[in-house]
């Protein structure tokens, strides 16, 4: 497909504003009605009832690429509030409530593409978010810490089993934190300080990498510091880092490590 007008379906957090501030010309910013995002005005507002018909005044608009990011509550339905448009999505929609976070995000794919639009990641329009492989930090990782990465593979094989998060959690030979559905800020809020322990995180293997890639930040290295965790193992081209100088800064004034890592096949 020819490149054309871009448009963001923007959640909340802080990845929208970073895709907006990295592009070189504003896009059209959009939001589903109660996931609102941070740090940005949506131009438009849509209720998953009206979906069918926004889509189709963006399409007259001249768009046709779409990028969904940021975190999105599941939404209510009113089928007294459906327009018609929309109405022929029905099925496929009630489909969408009922599958967790993978599946109902491509069945919400497949209804933007069958609409006419390319679904594009937010980090093939913004690159710079994902870092290059390799030691970020002045701290390098310890032995210990290949063996915590391995562990960490295989829990987020498990995750991607049950379709579950993309983090945890790991030291000693034992994983003692994994990410729910509630995210990986709510998994390290939960957790006691674990000094020497390794955070993790990694796309689920599977996943549709063109919506809800893994996201660490600044908030992401400053609980990890109060946590006492000897460092952070991110999949290279597979977790965008937000604010990445504030995160290096953090991490280094701290002692922490950053390894961006390569994932073995």
């Amino acid at each position: 497909m020819t490149e054309g007008k871009l448009a963001l379906i923007a959640g909340r957090g802080a990845l929208p504003a970073a895709v907006v501030s990295a592009l070189p010309e504003t896009p059209v910013i959009c939001a589903l009605r109660g996931s609102e995002p941070d740090g940005v005005i949506p131009a438009h507002v849509f209720s998953l009832e009206r979906l069918g018909g926004f889509l189709n005044r963006l399409r007259k608009a001249g768009v046709t690429r779409l990028c969904l990011c940021g975190a999105v509550d599941r939404p209510g339905l009113s089928l007294m509030k459906l327009d018609l448009a929309t109405m022929r999505m029905l099925p496929r929609i009630r489909r969408a409530l009922r599958q967790g976070d993978d599946g109902a995000l491509r069945i919400a794919m497949g209804l933007i593409e069958d609409a006419g639009f390319e679904v594009v990641a937010a980090h093939e329009v913004a690159p710079s978010l994902l870092p290059e492989a390799g030691v970020l930090t002045r701290a390098e990782p310890q032995d210990a810490v290949f063996r915590a990465a391995e562990q960490g593979d295989a829990v987020s094989h498990a995750q991607a089993t049950d379709d579950l998060g993309q983090a945890c959690v790991v030291t000693g030979g034992a994983v003692i934190a994994r990410e729910g559905q509630d995210g990986t800020d709510a998994m390290l809020a939960r957790l006691s300080p674990a000094p020497g322990a390794v955070f993790y995180k990694a796309p689920k293997p599977g996943q549709d990498r063109r919506a809800d890639l893994p996201v660490i930040g600044a908030e992401t290295a400053r609980r990890a510091v109060e946590l006492g965790l000897s460092g952070l193992v991110i999949e290279a081209g597979g977790v965008m880092v937000l604010d990445r100088a504030e995160v290096l800064r953090i991490l280094d004034e701290a002692g922490l490590f950053l390894w961006v890592r390569e994932r073995p096949e």
